[in-house]
């Protein structure tokens, strides 16, 4: 499932990410977004969510979170 479709407060761990676009995909692993790693939405906010990656929490649009693939811990 995507991380759109992810509850909140659930730690999910990230399985893959589907984008043709390298700097979407560069920017998402300079987050520490890349498989294997784990990650929870902590709230939704108009037109994205604020996420918990490793020790950080970072806002992302709704087109990250869509090409996000995640499976539950």
């Amino acid at each position: 499932m995507s991380l759109l479709a992810a509850r909140d407060g659930v730690e999910y761990t990230i399985h893959n990410i589907i984008t043709e676009d390298a700097e979407m995909d560069a920017f998402l692993f300079s987050l520490g977004c890349y498989s294997g790693e784990p990650i929870t939405v902590v709230r939704r906010v108009k037109g994205g969510c604020v996420v918990s990656i490793k020790d950080g929490r970072y806002t992302i649009d709704n087109l990250l979170a869509e090409a996000i693939e995640v499976n539950v811990m």
